[in-house]
Order: structure tokens, then sequence, then C-alpha cells
């Protein structure tokens, strides 16, 4: 069974525009569509609401664990966990990972989610089929955005 979500896509922006697009806290919300209360501080909660139609009422709140500029951005989180009345908590986090690497056209973002097989088995299935469409959605989120605001 997959344990891990693996997404790629080449934007026409250089390595700084789309690094700025992932860690910059208000840009990030832009496209992923999340309202964050402050910047992305490494080994610090970054918390706020998700302000896609349907799912406004979920918390966002990820463990930012590490910036170096220009090449990965990765954070960890409780992945679909929309129930307000489940405690997440207790869950073992998976791993979301952004790479980037200069190309002749501009950069290759590798997207990476790892950790599934961490998951309770009864969230496993849904957990990870929903954030796997969820990443192919938030490709085109962040190339349709770069391309906007370049």
């Amino acid at each position: 069974m997959e344990n891990r979500i693996e997404k790629r896509i080449e934007l026409a922006a250089p390595v700084s525009r789309v690094w700025r697009a992932l860690t910059d806290y208000r840009e990030f919300g832009e496209w992923f569509r999340v309202k964050l209360d402050g910047p992305f501080v490494p080994g610090q909660i970054s918390r706020g609401h998700i302000t896609y139609p349907g799912y406004e009422h979920v918390q966002w709140e990820v463990v930012v664990q590490k910036m170096d500029p220009e090449r990965l951005f990765s954070f960890t989180w409780h992945p679909y966990s929309v129930d307000p009345k489940i405690d997440y908590s207790k869950e073992t986090p998976t791993l979301v990972e952004f790479r980037l690497e200069k190309t002749a056209k501009g950069t290759l973002l590798l997207l990476t989610e790892s950790g599934f097989d961490k998951i309770p088995s009864e969230r496993f299935l849904e957990a990870f089929r929903r954030n796997d469409g969820g990443w192919t959605e938030q490709m085109k989120n962040i190339e349709s955005y770069i391309a906007q605001k370049p």
C-alpha cells in the first residue's frame, strides 16, 4: 500500500518567486486557501482557518520543520483532519516537503507527503485519497497563482 504522495510540476518562474509563494504566509494563504495568523517560523506552530468553500470550519495547524532558502520548505500536520469532534493530536503527523530545483524553463516543484503508515487504519485510506486529490489541486493552484502574480 502507498505510504507517500508525490507530485511534481514545472513552474515558469524563477526559484526565488516560487520560494516566496511557498513561504510568505500571505502568498501561501492565497493559493492554498487558508488565512494564516502569522509568518512561518521553523520549529513553531502555524495556525489559521481554511477558506476553501465547504471547509471554512477547518482549523489549519502545522508545525514548520525546515525553511532552507530556495531549496526546501517542510511542515508536519494531521492529514484530512476535518472533523471538529475528533482530537487528532494523538496521531503521528505526516511530513509535507516542498523541494525546489532550478530548470531551464523555471522551477521544478517537488511535493511529497510521507508517513501515512502511521495514520490509524480506520482513517488511512480516506486521508490518503483526500490528500492525494488535494495536492493535485494545490499544484494547479500554485501554478495559476504564480502565472497571475509573477
